[in-house]
């Protein structure tokens, strides 16, 4: 959601800024574009800008064509929240101030100056409908219904000569999340960036310095990297910088060597990141085992047995997909382990009123470790009192990380896909690492148990290739699913909230809408959707529900509903009519959630496929979701 690259530099930085766009297509967008000093060279000439609601690679054309370029720039991908997709809302945005040099006396100006200050902004500004209108009676012009336009106005109006000073200042009348980068006409060799709730990090090269919202952003230009933190105001200019905090005193923040992957994967083989990514989970759960030899709390910082040691209960934050691989590892923590657990979407726990326990073990779930709404919460958890923190991330550089004391970083890779599917799965892998050290800890679990669960999370990607391997069978129902506009998912136990994430994945990428439910709530309302014209889509483990399951399962049939069965081995349910059965490769006791949630990912993408909707980048979505 919502990309940052910026850059001063002595060489035309146009084409690393639209490259770092490209890398950062990934996080979901609807308009693009790019504002460069066209001075910043030593020639002559203002601001220029290219905007477009294409792709990056339209921009890129728009950009050669009108031959933009420049030394010092910004560059943005937008998802929309104030204002639609549309050209005029596209950032860069640029002031449109009064003619008069103190707009504060000459309210009643008509006649408009020519843009000043260029900006791009990630994040919602809370109080810009007030600042706007304060802007409007000095006389400054929106073009734009973004929030965004608000800041780049503000800045300009309280500039004196020098437009750190001016960040600075404009940045103690913003309310809400935000992260900026900004430059002015009159200082053409430098950008100023700063950040409070939502991410940026400064890039150090070789006489030139970067800004971006993700290292991915400058992989290839860069491996030295700042993480800016909460508060941050960094002025990058030709070769140098500078960082004042949140109080505007000069800090020192480490640079770290980060060895960013290029968002720009090849594809290989497949047609879609999604499909490329569910066929890479075998890899990414063998990397995210690797050096697993037994169960240690260690295994999530040091200090953990100690953390361990001390709570009582676990509540888990997390949102989407993140959020249903933690209401399976409630299952695990409450079964294994033998403690309490509770799971909570991030965006109601944060509103509401909650009572703290400082014996309670704090897991957020985050793919990227920079969801807003996640973070918001931990840091809420962390206001009452409630100091023991872990987190379950795939970057290891994120806030997340960085905010929890523990943590276990899963090694899915980068995903590219906006629908989470390697992501999903490798979270479920360290929530099961999680459930046995916890139990372990708490002398609840013995050297064969473990032992056989060591055994069982090593065979994993062996299991997973044997799955794979039934997608000819998922493409000829997905035929089928392709001219429907309704579907429901049943499951039970913990495989109640893989129903929810197959049901997610299908809404997320082909547009058809579909619930889950716990299969034993059938009776108690979804049964009177249930006609010839809705699939029923049903998770069916060899487990102790099993023949309650087959219940529900009658109840469809009874309605002339139509199943479509994931069943194990030995389930002794058959194909018949009304009944289509794809047989699992093998029954996979307690981490059967891990095998079969692939199906339903792999009945997603073709579905979409046979659809037409685009896989990658789903209408109205995005991949990391930095904004309430």
């Amino acid at each position: 959601m919502c990309g940052i690259v910026g850059a001063v530099s002595s060489r035309n930085i146009v084409p690393i800024l639209v490259q770092g766009l490209q890398r950062l297509e990934y996080r979901g967008y609807d308009s693009c574009g790019v504002a460069v000093h066209a001075a910043s060279l030593g020639g002559k000439g203002g601001l220029q800008r290219a905007r477009s609601t294409s792709r990056v690679a339209e921009l890129m054309d728009q950009v050669s064509a009108d031959h933009i370029e420049g030394g010092t720039g910004i560059a943005h991908t937008r998802w929309a929240t104030h204002g639609a997709p549309a050209v005029h809302n596209a950032h860069p945005h640029f002031s449109h101030g009064p003619a008069d040099a103190n707009p504060s006396t000459n309210s009643g100006s008509t006649s408009v100056r020519p843009g000043r200050v260029a900006l791009v902004h990630n994040g919602i500004i809370e109080n810009h409908e007030e600042l706007r209108a304060a802007l409007q009676a000095k006389g400054y012009v929106f073009l734009s219904q973004t929030d965004t336009e608000v800041i780049a106005h503000l800045v300009d109006s309280v500039y004196d000569g020098d437009i750190f000073e001016a960040v600075k200042t404009a940045i103690r009348q913003l309310h809400g999340a935000y992260a900026i980068a900004v430059f002015h006409k009159d200082e053409p060799q430098r950008v100023i960036g700063a950040r409070a709730g939502s991410p940026l990090i400064l890039g150090v090269g070789d006489g030139e310095t970067f800004l971006a919202s993700d290292a991915m952003a400058l992989a290839g230009v860069t491996d030295q990297i700042v993480y800016l933190e909460e508060g941050d105001v960094v002025d990058i200019q030709l070769g140098k910088y500078w960082v004042v905090d949140r109080e505007h005193k000069a800090v020192t923040r480490a640079v770290k060597t980060v060895h960013a992957h290029s968002g720009a994967a090849e594809l290989g083989p497949y047609r879609h990141y999604m499909q490329k990514e569910i066929f890479e989970q075998p890899r990414a759960i063998a990397d995210t085992l690797e050096g697993v030899e037994g169960i240690t709390p260690e295994l999530f910082g040091d200090g953990a047995y100690s953390t361990f040691k001390a709570i009582d209960n676990v509540l888990i934050l997390a949102c989407g997909t993140s959020y249903y691989s933690g209401c399976v590892a409630k299952y695990w923590i409450e079964a294994i382990a033998k403690l309490p657990c509770q799971v909570e979407i991030a965006s109601e726990y944060r509103y509401r009123e909650s009572v703290p326990d400082p014996k309670m073990l704090i897991v957020t779930i985050t793919q990227s470790g920079e969801t807003a709404d996640t973070l918001a919460a931990l840091r809420h958890a962390q206001s009452l009192g409630m100091n023991h923190t872990l987190t379950i991330c795939n970057v290891a550089t994120s806030a997340m990380v960085r905010e929890c004391k523990h943590a276990y970083v899963t090694r899915a890779g980068a995903e590219i896909g906006v629908a989470s599917t390697k992501a999903f799965t490798t979270q479920l892998a360290g929530l099961f690492l999680l459930t046995l050290a916890l139990a372990q800890t708490k002398g609840r679990l013995s050297d064969d148990e473990e032992a056989a669960h060591i055994k069982a999370m090593r065979h994993l990607p062996a299991a997973l290739q044997a799955v794979l391997a039934l997608e000819p069978q998922i493409i000829a129902w997905s035929q089928e699913f392709a001219s429907k506009e309704n579907a429901l998912f049943l499951g039970r136990g913990t495989h109640y909230p893989i129903a929810l994430e197959g049901a997610l994945k299908l809404k997320e990428i082909t547009y058809i809408h579909a619930e889950a439910y716990a299969a034993g709530e059938l009776k108690h309302g979804p049964l009177a959707l249930v006609t010839s014209a809705m699939p029923v889509v049903t998770v069916a483990p060899n487990d102790q529900l099993l023949e309650k399951l087959k219940s529900n399962m009658q109840e469809v049939r009874a309605r002339g509903g139509v199943l479509y069965v994931l069943a194990d081995g030995g389930t002794k349910i058959e194909s018949s009519e009304g009944v289509n059965v794809i047989r699992m490769p093998e029954h996979y006791g307690v981490l059967s959630p891990i095998l079969h949630v692939v199906p339903l990912q792999l009945l997603s993408y073709h579905t979409a496929c046979a659809r037409g909707t685009d896989v990658d980048k789903p209408r109205n979505l995005a991949k990391s979701v930095t904004v309430e």
